[in-house]
């Protein structure tokens, strides 16, 4: 026989139930919501969009990391080990670990922004955007007219208007 099988190289540990809801509950959900997907809660949320923060399966290396990992207040070994690995990969003698990606922006643009900074991106994410404005930077979106348009095909909508860029 000849045919293609087509199996992720990987197996699954952990599974998380979640809702199946149907189109009309959606639409409910987003018009009880105001359509602000901010308003949602999670069990009305099927695939969620809004985030890529915990949207992928843990690999058993990663587990494992999480069970051996050292969460003393100071001198833990795991600070030491990350210390050291960028380092590497950096050169940066000092470092400043953070939980999440916002609270580093937080940290970024309460130091790199301020009123009369402006801050050039093809679309700033919203925690992005809001941690430049709360510096008083001001933040400006110049994506591609193809990337406003969902309908439209173009191979990739995330370049910057490059003549917005020199304007």
């Amino acid at each position: 026989m000849n045919y293609k099988t087509i199996i992720e190289p990987f197996k699954i540990k952990v599974v998380e139930p979640i809702k199946i809801t149907t189109v009309e509950e959606r639409k409910a959900f987003l018009k009880k919501a105001n359509y602000n997907t901010f308003l949602l809660n999670s069990e009305e949320v099927l695939i969620d969009f809004l985030t890529d923060s915990g949207t992928s399966a843990m690999s058993a290396d990663q587990w494992a990391g999480i069970m051996q990992g050292d969460e003393s207040y100071a001198g833990s070994s795991s600070y030491h080990k990350m210390h050291k690995t960028v380092f590497n990969l950096t050169g940066m003698e000092y470092i400043y670990p953070v939980h999440q990606g916002r609270a580093g922006e937080r940290i970024l643009y309460s130091l790199l922004g301020g009123k009369g900074k402006t801050f050039i991106s093809n679309t700033h994410f919203d925690t992005t955007r809001a941690n430049i404005e709360f510096s008083g930077a001001e933040a400006i979106d110049i994506v591609i007219p193809e990337g406003l348009n969902p309908m439209q095909y173009h191979p990739f909508k995330g370049n910057m208007d490059t003549e917005k860029l020199e304007n």
